[in-house]
């Protein structure tokens, strides 16, 4: 499953040339790298970095603000660590010092966050190397894990490679570890990282084929398209929100992120609610409840893409 082995190639004139890996000296440059793409990258906020909490130090703490949520990042060089161990560990501490990681937000932003405003239930670790074993990725490999690896490598001619380890389609609930770990249990507990199929599993079978349609036809839009559920809705990404989805009981409720005005609307299908409270991004609104309008929701779609 994780056999594949990537190499990077120049075409002069036809011929292929190997470009050479430039590895990272220390773990600190892995740091600096991410740290300042991190938006760009995982479309997180550097909170701070080496944050200290009792007697942990953690390489990064980040904040999600889209999910609302404390992300903890960790560079390694080596291989010689278990990833759910860690993590879990990780979790655990972030857990139990709530009002700790709270107040670091706040001094670092100048903020005001209270406590019931974090989504602690979403809580990630995110461990980033330039390459894992086979092992690590296949103890990640749930899909609803609160634990992601990232692989970041250069090369000469300043190329950066970033590979997010993803779970298999038929991969299971980590929960089915706290069996036999008390501490995976506990955070279990308290970490639920939303899916696909907890919005699927909402409603009935008609409306979910009918997300598959959209979804199918805005991934057909283009490469490099991510999908990300959250809590409220499933966002559709690519450098950021283009189109969130919130399945409902009668059909879909889309959100086009862009401002009001700024696309061609020749039906006036979309609602403004640029001054409306809404779960996901932009200020067009889309009611959908069967597939009749697809390829003009598609079109407006496609504009919004396009402004990436």
């Amino acid at each position: 499953m994780w056999g594949s082995r990537m190499q990077l190639f120049s075409n002069q004139n036809g011929l292929l040339k190997e470009t050479a890996e430039r590895p990272f000296k220390l773990e600190r440059d892995l740091q600096k790298l991410v740290e300042f793409n991190l938006e760009l990258l995982m479309g997180l906020e550097v909170v701070k970095s080496e944050f200290g909490v009792s007697d942990c130090r953690f390489d990064t703490l980040a904040f999600d603000q889209q999910s609302k949520a404390f992300t903890i990042i960790e560079y390694k060089r080596d291989k010689s660590f278990s990833v759910i161990d860690q993590g879990f560990r990780y979790l655990a501490v972030l857990l139990d010092r709530r009002a700790d990681f709270l107040v670091g937000y706040n001094e670092q932003k100048r903020s005001s966050l209270k406590l019931n405003e974090v989504e602690w239930s979403q809580s990630r670790v995110v461990f980033v190397s330039p390459e894992f074993t086979d092992d690590q990725k296949q103890s990640v490999n749930f899909k609803d894990l609160p634990i992601e690896l990232w692989e970041v490598r250069q090369y000469a001619n300043d190329i950066v490679i970033v590979v997010q380890i993803g779970s298999s389609k038929s991969a299971g609930s980590f929960k089915t570890l706290a069996v036999k770990n008390a501490e995976i249990k506990r955070v279990a507990d308290d970490v639920r990282i939303p899916t696909e199929d907890d919005h699927t599993a909402k409603v009935g079978e008609a409306i979910a084929e009918l997300y598959l349609k959209f979804k199918t036809a805005i991934l057909n839009l283009g490469t490099g398209i991510e999908v990300k559920p959250q809590k409220g809705y499933i966002a559709f990404k690519k450098k950021g929100n283009f189109v969130d989805i919130e399945l409902q009981k009668q059909g879909l409720k889309l959100w086009l992120n862009a401002l009001y005005g700024s696309i061609n609307d020749s039906k006036k299908l979309a609602r403004d609610v640029t001054h409306i409270g809404h779960y996901g991004n932009g200020d067009y609104e889309i009611k959908a409840s069967d597939d009749s309008e697809l390829e003009y929701i598609m079109s407006l779609v496609r504009q919004v893409l396009a402004k990436r």
